[in-house]
């Protein structure tokens, strides 16, 4: 049960720890289902104005798939912010009541032509999904939490600031094209690496500006 502040049974100072805090693995985890990813390429393209239309199309048919166990279906990630450059993959928050059910909506996304990628229990019970034909365009990380999940809210915080801080999305730009261009087959992990420092300093700002961190706070 949702405690009266909503942040399910958590103290305001407790919520706001838990969506500050980075995600790191679990030591020696081996989140991958099937075989772990090989090294390519990471391409990153200009900002595309049918993004928005692809997440539109991709949640109608998550919704079809799952009715009313898809809680809420939100367009997160680079390719929800007009004009940051991002990889060409649509990423796409579901929540659904037990994420670690994945007897609840699992087959019902296989079904749908999805196919579960990453399981990860100890991470907020996280499960990503990709589309099960490679070639099916647009490409999607379908990343699925529960409810009030300190990330889901860390990932639309991120979103709305981008979209009205440009400096710091700019910044985000540079990162980003730094670290597709940091060698010529990596993994995705890698990329994500590149990026890390840039993404911890804005959200540092970006904490700060809404009152969560003073000065003497890290």
């Amino acid at each position: 049960m949702a405690s009266p502040n909503g942040h399910g049974g958590l103290t305001e100072h407790e919520w706001r720890a838990a969506v500050m805090r980075h995600h790191e693995p679990a030591p020696g985890a081996d989140p991958w289902v099937g075989p772990p990813p090989v090294a390519a390429p990471v391409r990153v393209v200009e900002y595309d104005a049918a993004w928005p239309a692809q997440f539109e199309a991709v949640a109608a048919g998550i919704r079809a798939a799952l009715g009313d166990r898809a809680l809420v279906i939100e367009h997160v990630g680079s390719t929800s912010v007009p004009g940051l450059p991002a990889k060409p993959v649509i990423d796409v928050d579901l929540t659904v009541a037990h994420p670690e059910r994945e007897e609840d909506y699992v087959p019902a996304l296989e079904a749908a032509g999805y196919r579960l990628r990453v399981r990860e229990p100890e991470w907020h019970e996280h499960r990503c999904l990709v589309r099960a034909d490679p070639a099916e365009e647009p490409a999607v990380n379908l990343h699925v939490f529960g409810p009030l999940c300190p990330e889901t809210e860390r990932h639309r915080m991120f979103r709305g600031w981008l979209r009205t801080a440009p400096a710091d999305r700019g910044e985000y730009r540079d990162a980003k094209l730094a670290a597709a261009n940091a060698a010529g087959e990596q993994l995705v992990m890698d990329y994500n690496r590149h990026k890390e420092p840039t993404i911890r300093r804005i959200y540092k700002r970006m904490f700060r500006a809404a009152g969560w961190l003073d000065d003497a706070e890290e």
